[in-house]
Formats: structure tokens, sequence, C-alpha cells
């Protein structure tokens, strides 16, 4: 084979960049197609950059700790006893300099063991931060955002839930149904899919719905895919591999991409209502708080009172995709959705 440069390559529709955060090779390595060469963070996640030949590593010109735009060289492969010209190095340096300038970055350091957190100190910010933060800061200069609350009565849906758990092999949780109700009303509303795209509003081909997970390193929010087309307990199997992957650190780019929208529940950790920041590249996100027991008027007997189970679910959403009125359809009918669990499949 002649010499070959291998570059960073775009490992995702968003990906302008990249930094390398692990080499897996050495000069005069011999490596074969599909073996790791390097470890690269995006803004989304740690991926392996794969060796697209055989061959043996005659130049290594990525740096760890290096950030690079898509397309730079990171590498050249030849033959064994091959002699890659000094000229066709340079060059490559050349166009890593001029087309893809590269910016110092200092690597997320990897704890082995947690450190103590003590007032006065300075810790680093994990990778997830540091990908949160930037996204967030990005939501709030970019999507001017509107907020809509409602309280919806989960009274039969806690009951529905104790039922169909005890009658079925897999465990369904909450959000399994929350997630359900929101493909639906998607589904019914589809401009709250849509993405302003110049005087367009461009809507989702499919309905994919994030779900922020909790892990020790920070929030990731995978993506349910195509949740309307799932079932219950179909969204259950999926939610519960995405939550799997997570926290072994497996998660995929596919698994990240795709969103319409994002469900964030903190009623475990007995919130009671917030209101979420959009993700970037979605058009709104759903807080759920905390199942509370509130006393209320009997429907059969308003003079009466009995114990409801109440939570509240806060919207935010984007104003340059939709308006309050249509928005607010949509967030009704996930609540009356949830309200009514028989309805669910």
């Amino acid at each position: 084979m002649m010499a070959k440069e291998v570059r960073l390559p775009q490992l995702g529709d968003t990906m302008e960049e990249g930094t390398i955060v692990g080499c897996k090779v050495n000069l005069g390595d011999h490596v074969k197609s599909g073996d790791v060469l390097f470890d690269v963070e995006t803004d989304k996640a740690t991926l392996e950059i794969e060796s697209p030949a055989d061959g043996c590593v005659k130049q290594i010109m990525a740096k760890v700790g290096q950030t690079y735009r898509v397309g730079t060289p990171l590498l050249i492969l030849g033959e064994k006893d091959e002699q890659v010209s000094a000229e066709f190095v340079q060059l490559l340096k050349g166009a890593a300099t001029s087309v893809a300038p590269a910016k110092a970055k200092v690597p997320t350091p990897v704890p082995v063991a947690p450190q103590e957190v003590k007032l006065g100190r300075t810790i680093p910010a994990g990778r997830l931060q540091k990908i949160a933060a930037q996204k967030m800061l990005r939501s709030k200069q970019e999507i001017p955002c509107f907020y809509l609350t409602v309280r919806a009565d989960v009274t039969e849906l806690v009951a529905y839930r104790t039922k169909f758990n005890q009658a079925g092999n897999v465990e369904v949780a909450y959000n399994d149904f929350i997630i359900k109700a929101v493909a639906m009303g998607l589904a019914r509303f589809p401009v709250m899919t849509g993405q302003l795209d110049g005087d367009n509003i461009k809507l989702a081909a499919s309905i994919g719905i994030g779900l922020a997970i909790s892990i020790p390193e920070g929030l990731v929010a995978p993506i349910v895919k195509d949740a309307d087309k799932k079932t219950v307990v179909e969204i259950a199997r999926y939610s519960r591999m995405l939550a799997d992957k997570a926290k072994n650190n497996q998660l995929t780019l596919e698994d990240l991409e795709g969103g319409c929208i994002t469900v964030s529940n903190l009623g475990a950790l007995g919130i009671d209502s917030f209101i979420p920041i959009v993700v970037p590249g979605q058009c709104s996100i759903l807080g759920i708080g905390q199942i509370k027991d509130v006393c209320a008027p009997n429907d059969d007997n308003p003079d009466s009172i009995g114990v409801r189970k109440v939570m509240n679910m806060t919207l935010s959403v984007d104003h340059k995709v939709t308006n309050g009125a249509y928005a607010a359809q949509f967030l009704d009918f996930v609540k009356k959705t949830i309200e009514a669990p028989a309805d669910f499949k």
C-alpha cells in the first residue's frame, strides 16, 4: 500500500471538532482495519477512531490533549519497510495547521477514586459537566423560552402501574408511561418536534425522546428512538438498556442523537416542580415533579373529600418554533393521556 493519512472523521451530524484524549498505538506498530487508533472526545461522547486499513504506523501527528477540526490528518499508515517522504509529512502537517488549526486543551482528569470535596478547594470540572455547561449556555443565549405548568391527577396511573407490574414480567417505571404519553402527544402535535431552519420549521422525521439519567460523572440524556411506535413495555426495556449503557460508559453517538424533546424527572429527589433548560437541537423539555397526596373533592360526591395523587409537569418551549397556545394543547393532551392510563398500549 502507498502511505495513507488517517484524518479525524465526522462521527456525528453536528460534530465539527474533537479532542484527542487517548492514543492507542505507537510509532512502528502494525494495525489491522478496525483496530482502535485514538479515543476522541466530542461535544456528546468519548468515541473511538478505528483504522480504515491494515498497515504500519509511520507517523503520529495528533497529540493527546489537542483539539482538531474534522478532516485534520492525525496519523500516517504505510508498508512496514516503506519510506514516507519528509515532504509528504510536512504537507499533511501544513494542512493540519492551515485548514484545521488545533487549540490547546487539557484532557479531563479521570479520578482513580472520588476526590474529597471541601470548602475552599478547587475541583476539576468533569467532561460531562463541561459539555453541559457549554450546551446550557448556548441554550440560554439562543433559545427564547416560555414555560407552561400543569398538575396531573395520577391517582389512576399509580394504581394501573401497580397492577401492570404485578401481571407482567417487565417492571415499568412512571417515566415509561410519561415517555409514551409524550410520544403520542408529539404525533398529534408534530410542530413540537420542529427546529427553525431559515424561514421554515423543519419537523423531525421520527420521534425520539431524551431521558435524563444521572450517573456519577454527571447527567446524560440518551434517546428512546421511535417512541411513538413502541409499547410501554418496549419503552421500559429500551430505557433500561440505555440506563445500563450510561452507567457503564457505553453510550454511542447514535444513542445520543435524534431527540425532539427530553423528559427530566426529579420527583425521586423530592422536587415538587422545576423549570428545565431546553437541550439545543430540541424544541422543548418536560420537567416532572414528585407524586404527592392532596385532598380534593370526590368526583362522584363533590361534598366529600378524598385523597388524590398529583404530579406537577413544567414544559419549557422554544418560542422560535411554536407559540403558547399550540404548546398548551400539546401539554394538555399529555396530561389527559397520563390521567387515563387504560388507554396505554
